[in-house]
């Protein structure tokens, strides 16, 4: 499988898809088509084994799984790495302390304090996969909240912290904003787009966002995001349903030609 790492030091943007459903096939059939994988373990409608399938099924269609965990606690973190996840994203970081627990719970020693015998990992690399585990696998921390943006250069600074994911819809939230009706646009979130990516180039950490749509994913490829989600599952199933019914209704009524399909995806992948 292609470094996700190494792709991203080489400086090539990687386009990724989210999954909220415990489909296996759904990643088998179009997982291909991106670089990358978000597995989303914290509001996905998935439990351990749904986690450790979807994985499995990165693995056979050779894509980096990132999977996000529940929360900061260290078993959820461990437990997705030891399933052989290329990284994992660790929701609602605000301080850099919060950050330093992050990596005590997803590093190996003397970097942190990761738990050894992830019984997937010994399986397909073998007693020794320790020694490299740490650049192996990406921790990724999210940026969702005013005071995470502000403290955005401490937590980048942290050792072992490989990426700042800005959270778009917590972080709307937070800054008072409608999350379904606000306009996602520089004057919305352009300073604290601005904000993450300065400190992740400050300590050479990666960006990640989320870019859905044409506008979306200018702006923030722009801003300097490295990882961007540009699409889902929810928005590619939801929105071809949608355009399929709406197409056979307007045929069943007699219409000279079916109603126009509806966006292509919605504001964000949730």
């Amino acid at each position: 499988m292609r470094s996700l790492r190494t792709a991203l030091m080489e400086g090539r943007t990687q386009v990724g898809l989210c999954v909220m459903y415990p489909s296996a096939g759904a990643v088998e059939r179009i997982g291909q088509d991106w670089d990358f994988i978000w597995i989303d373990g914290q509001h996905g409608e998935m439990g351990y084994h749904d986690l450790l399938a979807l994985v499995r099924a990165c693995d056979f269609v050779q894509r980096p799984s990132l999977v996000r965990v529940p929360w900061h606690e260290t078993g959820p973190i461990g437990q997705a790495l030891d399933m052989g996840a290329t990284g994992v994203i660790v929701p609602c970081i605000d301080t850099p302390e919060q950050a330093q627990a992050a990596v005590r719970a997803a590093k190996f020693p003397p970097l942190g304090g990761r738990s050894y015998g992830g019984r997937r990992p010994i399986d397909l690399r073998g007693r020794g996969y320790a020694a490299t585990a740490n650049e192996d696998t990406l921790l990724i921390v999210q940026i969702e909240s005013p005071e995470a943006v502000r403290n955005a250069e401490a937590i980048a600074a942290v050792p072992g912290v490989d990426a700042l994911f800005l959270g778009p819809d917590d972080l709307f939230l937070r800054l008072g904003h409608n999350v379904e009706t606000a306009p996602r646009n520089r004057d919305t979130v352009g300073a604290e787009m601005d904000a993450v990516v300065r400190a992740c180039r400050a300590h050479g950490k990666f960006g990640m966002t989320v870019g859905v749509g044409a506008a979306m994913f200018t702006l923030v490829r722009d801003a300097g995001f490295q990882l961007i989600v540009a699409g889902s599952d929810v928005a590619f199933l939801a929105n071809g349903s949608k355009q399929a019914s709406t197409e056979g209704r307007a045929l069943l009524a007699g219409s000279a030609k079916p109603a126009a399909a509806p966006a292509a995806q919605p504001p964000t992948p949730y």
